[in-house]
């Protein structure tokens, strides 16, 4: 019983501080008020710094000198970036290099 008490109190944590930093802007910045230029700045810089970060993260552990190489990432990027380029939707890029790295690394490079 405690486990599932347990649960319910992180899933009901979780809501909560994912609602309030939702909420967070329309908070601070009301509809009638300006945003500030250095927030305006972020939300523009900020989607690209953390795309980048998160590619870093992904390849931090990645073996060139030994099999398979990096190759499964490196096809996998590859769609990525052709596929964006290609259609410029970001969604089909990544949800499409994700499926393809899986099956890379699942029946291709076992």
């Amino acid at each position: 019983m405690n486990n599932i008490l347990n649960d319910v109190f992180v899933i009901a944590v979780v809501s909560v501080v994912t609602i309030f930093t939702r909420a967070i802007p329309f908070i601070l910045f009301p509809g009638d008020r300006k945003i500030p230029k250095p927030i305006i700045f972020l939300s523009k810089v900020l989607p690209c710094s953390v795309m980048g970060m998160l590619i870093i993260y992904c390849l931090k552990d990645v073996s060139v000198i030994s099999a398979p190489y990096g190759i499964p990432e490196f096809i996998s990027i590859a769609v990525v970036v052709g596929l964006y380029l290609w259609k410029k939707n970001t969604l089909l890029s990544i949800l499409t290099g994700t499926v393809c790295y899986m099956l890379l690394i699942q029946f291709v490079f076992i």
